[in-house]
Formats: structure tokens, C-alpha cells, sequence
């Protein structure tokens, strides 16, 4: 244990996701090294997003105004409904450049076994969205694990009444991939997804 604020600072960095004892102590030391300059950047930086960034009201994706600048575009396709786990899913797919419709952030996936159900996230708003909003396809991009197979699968059943397409991104080999060390899932969805050439 040390100090004060040194003690302070490591149980605060401790607190971070992915950042264990040893790392939140590393970290510290490196902050408490730096140019005080430095340091007190990092520090409004933390303050300003805290004060200014909050959740689009439409879509969830973090924004600093009541709408996210994707939602308050009116040259999006807003026939096309993009649902994605996370706000860093949105700007994955974003730098894409591939995809110009709208998105809706869920919050997370449905995950039982850790409490997640479908009413803890923002499966009720889509919904809703549906109903308001003149939207023809939705399209599911969910991580393809046991919880993104979850999810998608609860929302095709909820969606499936509402006469809208349901599509659901490929997933298969990445670019550089070996075929030997697919995993048999990965490699039968390639196989599934193939296209003509």
C-alpha cells in the first residue's frame, strides 16, 4: 500500500476494465513520471467527456447533443438499420465506408449466465423504433460468439413479426487467414457466405 494520493490513483485505474493490480500500479507510475502538462490534459480530458459526452437518444451511440451526428444526418439511408452491440462497433463499421444507413446500439448482448437478459438492454427502444420509423431492412452486426448467436437469435424471433428483412453480416476467414487454423464454426460460414467470382 502506498500513500495518499498514490493509493488513490492505482485503486481508481484498478477500477478500469481489463486493468488488473500490477497494471493499475504501472500505469500510475507512469502518470506520476510524466510532465505535469501531460497529466493535467489526461485529467480534462476524463472531466470533458464525463460532462459533455452522453447517448444519442434515437440510437444510443455516444454524442454530445440530444442526437448523434449519424442520426441528425439527413443524407444517411434511413430505411436501413444497422444493430450493433457497442458504440465501437458503430465506428468499426464506419471506417469501413461501406455501410451509409442509421444504427441502434444495444448496450451489450443478452448474456444469461451474467444477468444480462433482453430487458437490461436497448431491445425495447428498437422496437419501438421499428414502429415509428419507416425502416425496411435491419440488419444484425453482432460479434459471431456464443453470445452474438444469442442475441441475434432473440431478435430475429422479435423482429420477424414487423414484415421487415432481416439480414445478418458474413462472417469467415480474415484477410491473410490460414485454413488450417479456422475453427470448425468460422470455416463452415465461410463456406456458407461464399460468393461467385
Amino acid at each position: 500500500m502506498y500513500e495518499g494520493p498514490v493509493q488513490t490513483l492505482i485503486d481508481e485505474l484498478g477500477r478500469l476494465p481489463g486493468i488488473g493490480p500490477k497494471s493499475a500500479q504501472r500505469l500510475a507510475f507512469h502518470l506520476l513520471g510524466t510532465d505535469r502538462a501531460d497529466a493535467e490534459r489526461l485529467a480534462q480530458a476524463i472531466t470533458a467527456a464525463a460532462r459533455d459526452v452522453h447517448f444519442c437518444q434515437r440510437c444510443f451511440n455516444v454524442a454530445e447533443a440530444e442526437e448523434c451526428r449519424i442520426c441528425r444526418d439527413p443524407k444517411r439511408d434511413q430505411s436501413v438499420l444497422c444493430v450493433v452491440a457497442e458504440p465501437k462497433d458503430v465506428q468499426a463499421i464506419e471506417k469501413t465506408g461501406e455501410f451509409r444507413g442509421r444504427y441502434h446500439v444495444l448496450g451489450g448482448m443478452i448474456v444469461p449466465i451474467d444477468g444480462i437478459t433482453p430487458d437490461k438492454l436497448h431491445i425495447a427502444e428498437l422496437l419501438r423504433r421499428m414502429g415509428i420509423e419507416d425502416i425496411s431492412e435491419v440488419v444484425l452486426a453482432l460479434n459471431p460468439t456464443v453470445d452474438g448467436e444469442t442475441t441475434a437469435s432473440y431478435l430475429t424471433k422479435q423482429l420477424k413479426a414487423l414484415e421487415v428483412s432481416i439480414t445478418r453480416i458474413a462472417s469467415g476467414l480474415p484477410v491473410g487467414g490460414d485454413l488450417e487454423y479456422a475453427d470448425q464454426v468460422t470455416l463452415g460460414r465461410a463456406f456458407a457466405g461464399r460468393t461467385a467470382m
